[in-house]
């Protein structure tokens, strides 16, 4: 017997994601501490600028845009959490942005 009625369509393949290899926390932030899952380090650590890099490459308007609303966020809750001893903006601007905005030669 064929029937006209068509099911549903699922929902597709997962998007491919850059992602550490061996590692099984990814270096993702940890509120509201913002310090990585995977090692402890100051978020973003090293694992997650290079992972970040590749998720956005070709994009470094939208990779700043991203970690500057991540900026403002930890500012927020890292004030929150001890005013007296929060980082200072400069030290956190360099954290989140100051590497994010480093720009490829122009190749002829």
């Amino acid at each position: 017997m064929i029937t006209t009625r068509l099911s549903p369509p699922g929902r597709g393949p997962r998007p491919e994601r850059p992602h550490a290899a061996g590692t099984e926390v990814p270096p993702t932030p940890l509120r509201p501490m913002w310090c990585c899952r995977a090692d402890g380090q100051p978020w973003p650590c090293g694992e997650a600028r290079l992972l970040l890099r590749v998720e956005y490459d070709g994009n470094l308007p939208g990779l700043s845009i991203y970690l500057a609303g991540l900026m403002y966020g930890a500012m927020r809750d890292l004030y929150h959490l001890n005013p007296h001893s929060c980082p200072a903006p400069g030290i956190l601007f360099n954290r989140f942005l100051a590497w994010a905005s480093t720009r490829r030669p122009v190749q002829n």
